[in-house]
């Protein structure tokens, strides 16, 4: 019965959103990095930093400074949807915000400091790639899911974090899955969508690696990692600034030029990841070797995948120079 009140509670705030939305024309207008061509709702994701509340007024302030931390990040990228914020107003935001989760953590403190900076490192580019990876309807969400639901099977085991955490942040999800998983999107994530729910699944995945001292878990990211990461090497042998907007990602040129819909690739990515991810929990093999085997995998599949239709956005490229 509570869970139903929180998906009501939280399905009635993403529709209240909308008309927020509509009235502050906060829009999601086209532009060359876009595979979408309608103008849209932008920062429909503000649902998943609201659902973080939701959880805390239903069950109990149990993570302050995670939450606190969260406020920040999505705040900021919230405004940032509005109206550009500088690059290091930003960045200084999401340090905060890190720093106030790694205390969370009880991790910060002088004789760690190295674990931090390292830290530091790794959450601020994994919340990029979820940003950038941030581009077609279904995506965000759906990739969302397919890495809460197999922590929900690992925490039935592990206990590593409260249950009712997992469901509201998959509630939230879900709500939001309503209206962007979707041929027609009625909005999209926004940076506050993609930046909050990376936050928060790195909050549950850094609980789930420091308890358990297995860091091998970060498989359950494994199908954005290596699009994320070889796209930016793709682009550097390129010679191009990988901080400048593009459609380069596997899943954009299945969008754009090979013009597979939206849902379908999104549950591509989907599939993909949630059979590796389970595959991780369940096969005798060890964890290390399995995860060496999925990347090799998945970083074969990228380059054949480029190698035989990369010209198609290169022809889109000329096509665009001559207009």
């Amino acid at each position: 019965m509570v869970f139903s009140i929180i998906f009501v509670i939280l399905l009635f705030a993403e529709i209240f959103y909308f008309k927020i939305a509509e009235k502050f024309n906060i829009i999601d207008k086209p532009n060359e990095r876009s595979s979408h061509i309608r103008i849209t709702f932008r920062g429909g994701g503000i649902i998943f930093l609201f659902g973080a509340w939701l959880y805390a007024v239903f069950f109990g302030l149990q993570a302050p400074w995670f939450l606190l931390g969260l406020t920040l990040i999505g705040g900021v990228s919230f405004v940032d949807d509005i109206h550009s914020v500088r690059n290091y107003y930003r960045l200084f935001v999401h340090f905060v915000a890190m720093l106030l989760m790694f205390y969370q953590w009880n991790i910060l403190n002088a004789e760690s400091w190295w674990i931090i900076i390292l830290a530091l490192i790794i959450c601020t580019g994994i919340i990029n790639a979820y940003n950038f990876m941030d581009g077609i309807n279904g995506i965000t969400g759906g990739y969302s899911l397919v890495i809460l639901l197999p922590l929900m099977f690992v925490n039935n085991e592990l206990n590593f974090i409260d249950k009712h955490f997992l469901v509201v942040i998959s509630l939230s999800v879900l709500v939001f899955c309503l209206f962007n998983f979707r041929k027609k999107a009625r909005c999209f994530a926004g940076d506050v969508g993609s930046v909050s729910i990376a936050f928060i699944l790195l909050f549950i995945l850094g609980k789930l690696v420091l308890q358990t001292g297995s860091s091998w878990y970060s498989v359950f990211l494994v199908v954005y990692g290596v699009d994320s990461v070889l796209t930016i090497c793709h682009r550097i042998l390129l010679h191009e600034n990988i901080g400048l907007p593009h459609r380069k990602h596997a899943y954009q040129l299945m969008a754009n030029e090979l013009r597979m819909p939206h849902t379908l690739v999104s549950t591509i990515y989907m599939f993909l990841q949630v059979i590796i991810s389970f595959g991780a929990i369940y096969l005798p093999i060890n964890k290390w070797l399995y995860f060496v085997i999925v990347i090799f995998i998945l970083s074969l599949a990228y380059i054949v995948f480029m190698k035989k239709y990369y010209y198609l956005h290169e022809d889109y490229l000329k096509t665009k120079a001559l207009k």
